[in-house]
């Protein structure tokens, strides 16, 4: 139970507003103006504000001079509509949230829901930071290099807020962990947090699984499906690879966006939805704009807040400190404990790592996996001159006793040649033609290392350097 303070020129939208936060248990007090205002702001101090900012006798910023309302005080702008500069303005303010008139109840009635005080964000924030200062974890996140810290900034200044967040980042540097790490330490924590990848989801379904659909809207829809939206009401949605949406989907996305309404697939009957959208990229949003892959407008309505994520090659330090994580899970996972070689670190260090953190902790689990003893060296770890994507596929060192590439030999001897590769040319090598398309190459060394594990896949994933859902989804495309 809290105490709401109404802001509101309007008498009759004050009265409404003050019967719905009633109705919710909080008592209630309305001021018309800003004097009023601040007369019962002196008596009892609120836990809730809901701000007009057109009043008769000034403009609302004018209360939140006062630092305690700024401090101890939950501040929702109530606003005649959903802009970008309502949303930059609900930033600047330090807003918990704003609401669209008229209010819609459900929105208040979610908003309540949530009623945290700032000072209780921020004491949860110092504990966070204390945490970070003494393991480098910073919720899900790990590391202590500078471009890192700036990230935690951002995430301590936006989680607190409504606004929009847009994650740009190379694919790989954790860009859902950090969506998770805002909503975490957001008012809706105890909502549900969804992740959608827009590239993943097949074209012909995307709108039903976005927005969801209604019994025979299309062939196969047996019954009524909730979409994200639906399901993540209340909470946060991300959707990561944003980009990747069709054009006429952004343009669903933009009105949801802007009047927190959408309709299912196959229905007339407008569904309400109170979702804080965060959303994610590993493109050049700009250059998508350019090449008429994003709409224009949804960049901006999605950019409020943008966060640049680093590549882990400009973390310095934090590569070590990932990969020491890594083995302690896969420790407590596996049973035993392993420690990396100061060589093993230098060969980690001097890594380009294209493949970002994914990257890593797939060479960690493939270290863990080959290494003999309670040592980690740079045996199993990629090499030095190989700085380019696809390190798992590569040719392993002689001493890695695992599939490598020959070279083709004479055509004269091609027939033979060919036969050795399906059987496997000798006992460590397949052999390839040049001008064998790269998926038959992929398929044979995959399919060949696979055999050599003893058709062990934890084993083979980690030889090979991918995870155990790409080679799971390669066996099953080889019909495995």
């Amino acid at each position: 139970m809290g105490h709401a303070l109404i802001v509101e020129d309007d008498e009759d939208s004050a009265k409404m507003i003050a019967a719905l936060v009633a109705r919710e248990g909080h008592t209630v007090m309305c001021a018309h103006s800003i004097g009023a205002a601040r007369k019962l702001i002196a008596m009892q101090r609120p836990d809730l504000l809901l701000l007009d900012l057109h009043l008769p006798d000034g403009n609302g910023f004018d209360l939140l001079h006062d630092p305690d309302i700024a401090n101890d005080t939950m501040l929702v702008l109530m606003t005649g509509q959903a802009s970008l500069e309502t949303s930059i303005k609900a930033l600047r303010l330090g807003a918990a949230d704003y609401l669209v008139k008229p209010i819609n109840p459900q929105h208040l009635k979610g908003l309540l829901k949530r009623l945290i005080a700032p000072s209780q964000l921020r004491a949860e924030l110092d504990e966070v930071q204390e945490l970070w200062r003494e393991t480098g974890r910073f919720g899900h996140l790990i590391g202590r290099s500078q471009p890192m810290q700036r990230v935690y900034r951002q995430i301590s200044r936006v989680a607190g807020t409504a606004v929009t967040v847009f994650i740009h980042g190379e694919s790989g540097t954790g860009k859902e962990l950090v969506a998770r790490a805002v909503h975490d330490l957001s008012r809706r924590r105890e909502q549900p947090f969804l992740a959608v990848n827009c590239g993943a989801l097949s074209p012909h379904l995307v709108e039903s699984e976005i927005f969801g659909h209604e019994r025979g809207s299309f062939t196969g829809a047996e019954r009524q499906h909730q979409g994200f939206f639906e399901r993540a009401h209340g909470g946060t949605l991300f959707l990561d690879e944003v980009t990747e949406m069709p054009l006429e989907l952004q343009v669903k996305l933009l009105r949801v966006l802007e009047s927190g309404t959408f309709m299912r697939v196959g229905s007339t009957q407008v569904q309400q939805t109170d979702v804080r959208i965060i959303a994610a990229t590993n493109r050049d949003a700009a250059e998508a704009v350019a090449r008429g892959k994003m709409r224009e407008d949804l960049l901006y309505r999605l950019n409020v807040f943008p966060i640049a994520l680093p590549p882990l090659r400009e973390r310095g330090d934090d590569i070590a400190l990932i990969a020491a994580s890594f083995l302690q899970d896969l420790g407590r996972q596996e049973g035993g404990s392993k420690r990396f070689t100061p060589g093993a670190l230098a060969r980690l260090a001097s890594h380009r790592w294209p493949g970002n953190v994914r990257e890593l902790r797939n060479v960690v689990q493939r270290a863990w996996v080959m290494a003999s003893g309670d040592q980690i060296d740079e045996e199993w770890l990629p090499p030095v001159e190989d700085p380019g994507p696809g390190a798992g596929l590569r040719p392993e060192p002689e001493a890695a006793q695992g599939p490598a590439l020959a070279p083709m030999p004479p055509d004269g001897h091609r027939n033979g040649a060919a036969a050795a590769a399906l059987s496997g040319a000798g006992e460590n090598q397949i052999v390839v033609e040049v001008g064998t398309q790269l998926a038959e190459v992929e398929r044979r060394v995959i399919l060949a290392t696979y055999e050599r594990c003893g058709r062990h896949k934890e084993r083979t994933a980690a030889l090979l350097g991918i995870s155990m859902k790409t080679l799971y989804n390669r066996l099953k495309e080889y019909q495995q």
